[in-house]
């Protein structure tokens, strides 16, 4: 079960790796692969990597298990599958190209408001 605090602190995860623009989409009811989707960017592709491995470092400590990761080493696009959570980490020309936020225009964006 993904709670705002999880959903914050994987925020918080990128957000420490300097991920840029990052964006999370609230998929229920939309997919029926997974319920939300994290979508940011790093500025190369060593950016992309160092996000993807602090992300896989760290979600196991939040209690939230890493199934897959998908798009390394190249890492212009990489995948980490959580199930009910899939973060997409891209550089910004792969962003750019791919659109996924407007791919799934429907989704509701998540925000948190400062507490």
């Amino acid at each position: 079960m993904l709670t705002d605090k999880l959903l914050q602190d994987t925020l918080s995860i990128v957000e420490e790796k300097k991920g840029i623009d990052p964006i999370l989409l609230n998929l229920e009811g939309i997919s029926m692969v997974t319920d939300y989707f994290l979508i940011v960017t790093g500025n190369t592709t060593t950016q992309v990597k160092a996000i993807t491995e602090k992300l896989t470092e760290k979600l196991p400590e939040l209690g939230l298990q890493v199934l897959h990761v998908e798009g390394l080493p190249e890492a212009k696009w990489v995948l980490v599958d959580c199930g009910d959570l899939v973060l997409h980490v891209l550089t910004p020309d792969q962003r750019e190209f791919y659109k996924l936020e407007r791919l799934w225009g429907d989704a509701k964006v998540v925000s948190f408001s400062a507490s």
